[in-house]
């Protein structure tokens, strides 16, 4: 039976079946195929896999950074940063990094940030000088600080799927978060002067005080989600929807950009963004289900046991496999889907779940760049008005910068678990 869920899933695929359908499809297979089980069984695991009370962050988080943008918190925070790293030559592109990672630090989805960000810097990089190209796959490449920097909702979808803790693996992703930040505005920095770009960046940036004082509600709010989370204030979920409640009343009544029309806009856009994450997450649930009912992750553990002789070797061998599912298969759904499988065998070579799970997350997040099914390609091409060809080369690159990042998150759990242990040990 798993042989055939799994087989039918790729051939699925193959067939550019919807992800989210082709796992519900295999699911269904393996039910049908199995004799011992009724139809019952898939809709009380959908129910199973929706009913978990870290679930109920994603809408928020999702609506908060739609409304972020609406309400025009995402153009001040561009102003800040370009007010922090603009007047240097190449300032403007590291100013589109530094922008990513304060609004990843509310919005909680790579999409979200590609959206927000880009339809203000990408044009404004191209009005320089930048290559339209540069502009775009550095935009895609950054957000997806969006996934890394906390709040995560692909972190939320480990933790559920793994029963581990929200709060932890929050923590272990703001040191990750940083260094690749870093990384990408130290290569976009010598880019820039490499070849001639950006020396004109500075022109029509705010001083820093002005750029403050104009941007300070906008700065407030991560600091009152990420604050009040590590004070034990409110949890994770409920920091969800303090992020909503603060979105739409600076955007409503402070800032006054979020009209009745804009906001159903808003609403009607986060609904569909939150269904298909849902959809998605049901159909795995099923799919989880029938392996772990069929003994795959404990078959799966004994393989890689004799495959890998330490957890040296099975973080690089997971590293490469991760990269490439990434490329071919929707985040969630990897998630939800092989977390389960992978976490106890990691766990088995001694890996802290807090640090396998960002590792997790990076590698996956690096798929949402990297063609053919990059969902950040495809947002900033849609923002740039570029087809996702033109990207390729200049993406190389980030994905390049990444991946150096991702070998040091891997053998330097440090990195992750420092300040986790120091709040939570």
């Amino acid at each position: 039976m798993p042989q055939l869920m799994v087989v039918s899933m790729l051939l699925f695929f193959g067939l550019s079946v919807p992800v989210a359908v082709s796992i519900g499809l295999s699911s269904m297979l393996g039910v049908g195929f199995d004799g011992q089980m009724t139809w019952l069984v898939i809709a009380q695991q959908i129910y199973a896999s929706l009913d978990k009370y870290p679930l109920v962050a994603v809408p928020f988080f999702i609506l908060a950074g739609n409304l972020m943008e609406a309400g025009g918190i995402s153009e001040r925070m561009v102003d800040f940063a370009k007010s922090l790293v603009g007047g240097m030559q190449g300032g403007l592109a590291c100013a589109c990094v530094l922008t990513c990672m304060i609004f990843a630090a509310v919005a909680g989805s790579s999409v979200a940030t590609t959206f927000a960000v880009g339809a203000i810097l990408i044009p404004a990089m191209v009005k320089v000088g930048y290559p339209k190209p540069f502009a775009a796959s550095l935009q895609a490449s950054a957000a997806e600080l969006g996934v890394i920097i906390p709040p995560s909702i692909p972190m939320i979808l480990f933790a559920v799927s793994t029963d581990t803790s929200v709060g932890e693996l929050f923590i272990a992703g703001i040191g990750p978060g940083i260094l690749i930040g870093l990384s990408l505005m130290f290569y976009v920095w010598f880019y820039a002067r490499r070849h001639g770009y950006g020396k004109n960046d500075g022109v029509g940036r705010l001083a820093l005080w002005p750029a403050f004082k104009r941007a300070w509600l906008a700065l407030l709010m991560p600091g009152i989600i990420l604050g009040g989370i590590y004070g034990g204030v409110f949890t994770p979920t409920e920091a969800s929807a303090v992020a909503v409640v603060y979105a739409l009343i600076v955007g409503i009544f402070i800032y006054r950009r979020i009209t009745f029309k804009s906001l159903s806009l808003v609403l009607h856009r986060s609904v569909i963004s939150t269904a298909v994450i849902m959809f998605v997450i049901a159909n795995a649930g099923v799919f989880g289900f029938l392996l772990n009912r069929a003994g795959v992750p404990a078959a799966l553990g004994n393989w890689l046991s004799l495959v890998f002789s330490d957890k040296y070797t099975f973080l690089m061998g997971i590293n490469v496999a991760l990269f490439f599912i990434g490329m071919f298969i929707e985040t969630s759904a990897s998630i939800v889907v092989l977390a389960p499988l992978l976490l106890p065998v990691a766990m088995q070579f001694g890996i802290d779940p807090a640090h396998f799970g960002v590792i997790m997350v990076v590698n996956l997040a690096l798929g949402m760049v990297t063609p053919p099914f990059g969902v950040n390609l495809f947002a900033a091409c849609a923002v740039a008005n570029l087809s996702i060809e033109r990207l390729v080369r200049p993406l190389l690159p980030f994905v390049v910068t990444v991946l150096i990042s991702l070998l040091i998150i891997t053998y330097v759990p440090d990195l992750s678990l420092f300040f986790r242990d120091l709040v939570y040990r």
